[in-house]
């Protein structure tokens, strides 16, 4: 492994307490993303997330786009997946990114899930594994470029043998579809120095029926997925929970929906549960709306929750 300096405390502290998943933004034109960016900077969140999926832009592509548009905040890969690119690409790319924006990227790696692995022709059978040599591989890497500090890694990890790989190869973890009971758990795992950077979907409607049938529509992609199903056995759910979009139980320990003040207790309570930073995802029919929600979170005084 490498020498890596990275100050983990500074890193928790640039990242801020809380951040922007972005759900919808990908679909946008670069121009309508740089307005949106610069926007959720002068709100005050500390960092943007951007995820990667088969049908979206490339996610350090993305990224170098917001780090474009922004003067301070992070922007973290949530997560960049280790099949679509080899580590050298990762590795370098990341450099690169690092380089050019002061520090400001984080590189978020994952393995994303079986059916979009397959599809690519390559096998899943031990994820752990493959995210181990990844890393063996990314830190073999020779770069020639003008060298950035090291640009800090964390993992999506779930389950305890992902987590330990975080703990002990990357700079923490980055949980996503979780509950602040997972947070508690991921915590004890990770020992309290690494990064935990859990995500947060949110729901700005006090209606329960609407509010839930939103969540749903969500949820039932991610149900479909034995990596989240199993993480949600560990916590003490079982196959009840997870048909037709998910229990009533369910969907309100997954998706805060409310006013804003229910919200921000929600992020409160991932917080104290042991996360450094929570990184909220607004589910909304446009970006536009999006945008509206977060607006509507930081004027209530979220980015200080």
């Amino acid at each position: 492994m490498p020498e890596m300096t990275i100050n983990v405390a500074a890193l928790k502290r640039r990242m801020g307490r809380v951040g922007v998943w972005n759900s919808t933004l990908g679909g946008e034109p670069a121009s309508f993303e740089r307005e949106a960016a610069a926007e959720l900077e002068s709100l005050g969140f500390g960092t943007l997330w951007v995820g990667e999926s088969p049908k979206g832009k490339e996610a350090l592509a993305h990224a170098a786009i917001l780090l474009g548009a922004t003067e301070r905040m992070l922007v973290a890969t949530g997560i960049a997946n280790i099949w679509v690119r080899d580590a050298t690409a990762a590795s370098n790319g990341a450099n690169a990114l690092g380089e050019a924006f002061d520090g400001r990227f984080v590189l978020g790696l994952g393995v994303s899930h079986a059916p979009l692995v397959s599809s690519r022709g390559h096998d899943y059978r031990r994820p752990v594994s493959a995210m181990r040599a990844y890393l063996d591989a990314m830190d073999a890497t020779e770069y020639d470029g003008p060298r950035p500090d090291p640009v800090p890694r964390l993992l999506g990890a779930l389950r305890g043998k992902m987590l330990d790989l975080a703990a002990t190869r990357t700079q923490g973890a980055h949980p996503y579809f979780v509950t602040p009971e997972h947070t508690a758990r991921a915590r004890a795992v990770l020992g309290p120095d690494p990064v935990l950077a859990p995500e947060q979907t949110v729901v700005l409607d006090t209606d329960p029926d609407r509010a839930r049938r939103t969540a749903r529509r969500f949820m039932s992609l991610y149900l479909a997925l034995p990596n989240y199903t199993n993480n949600l056995r560990d916590l003490g759910w079982d196959d009840k929970d997870f048909v037709n979009g998910g229990s009533d139980a369910l969907v309100d320990a997954i998706v805060a929906w409310g006013d804003p003040e229910t919200i921000i207790e929600r992020v409160r309570a991932h917080l104290d549960a042991g996360a450094d930073h929570v990184c909220v995802q607004p589910l909304a029919e446009t970006a536009g709306d999006m945008l509206e929600h977060l607006r509507v979170l930081a004027r209530s005084d979220m980015t200080s929750a």
